[in-house]
């Protein structure tokens, strides 16, 4: 099963923490070339180190925030003017929790803007490279929501859907350019996100942090979180040659806790 991924260019977003930078470690390591994008330079600097080097590849980064648009299109147009991506890993910060009911039309906006439209402008600023490269890899990082609301997460679960829907649509539409593009949706992930839902849940079921990641983990038929390698490894192989013929789907990484097919 071919998983080498030398010579391939790689875009990483949210990659100095969590699942991002997982990716970036796991596809560098493959032999990809990896573009970090974060808001943080300083967390750049310090991932950009720990990348394999093995395969002769010269990492490098973007600074960049999704809550400005306009500047993250003009920064990656002008990356992807220099050299093609091969892959791209669509990955940011999911929106607070909450009740849907109780949300402010402003935070479906800001959602709206980091999720779907930053996905959008990059879509659109590698897309062309990689029909010419007749390879393409769009993996975008979601949310089992999609597939089942989670309570708490209203905005979340909204604007994910809406993020799944554009994916299928994309992939429908380059398919025939070699170009797959696919979702992962990872479960409860040790990840900074995971501490801040584990609060809410302790908030709402009126007990401890503690007791409330103990009734999490107990959900899952793993028993357990997921680490974000783990993540990674379902990215990695979206991402690989042996994935050429997986194209539209919404991969679950959640050790079995959504109930729907």
């Amino acid at each position: 099963m071919n998983l080498d991924l030398k010579n391939r260019n790689a875009l990483i977003c949210g990659s100095t923490a969590g699942i991002g930078k997982a990716t970036a470690l796991e596809l560098a390591s493959m032999g990809a070339t990896i573009t970090l994008l974060a808001r943080n330079e300083e967390k750049l600097k310090e991932t950009l180190l720990e990348l394999p080097y093995q395969d002769g590849q010269k990492h490098n980064y973007i600074v960049c925030d999704f809550t400005k648009p306009e500047k993250l299109k003009k920064k990656v147009t002008k990356a992807a003017s220099k050299k093609t991506f091969h892959i791209l890993l669509n990955n940011t910060g999911g929106p607070k929790g909450g009740p849907i009911f109780s949300a402010e039309t402003e935070e479906f906006t800001k959602a709206f803007s980091q999720h779907l439209e930053c996905n959008h402008i990059l879509v659109q600023a590698l897309a062309p490279g990689m029909k010419k490269a007749d390879f393409g890899r769009i993996i975008n990082i979601i949310s089992t929501s999609v597939k089942q609301p989670i309570d708490g997460l209203g905005v979340s679960n909204t604007i994910r859907g809406a993020v799944a829907s554009w994916s299928k649509t994309l992939a429908n539409e380059l398919g025939q350019y070699g170009i797959t593009v696919n979702n992962v949706l990872p479960g409860f992930t040790a990840t900074d996100r995971l501490d801040d839902i584990v609060a809410n849940a302790a908030k709402k079921m009126d007990k401890t942090p503690e007791d409330a990641a103990a009734f999490m983990r107990s959900i899952v038929p793993a028993r357990r979180f997921a680490q974000p390698g783990e993540v990674a490894n379902a990215v990695a192989f979206l991402a690989s040659e042996a994935a050429s013929y997986i194209n539209g789907i919404n991969l679950p990484v959640d050790g079995g806790r959504t109930k729907s097919l």
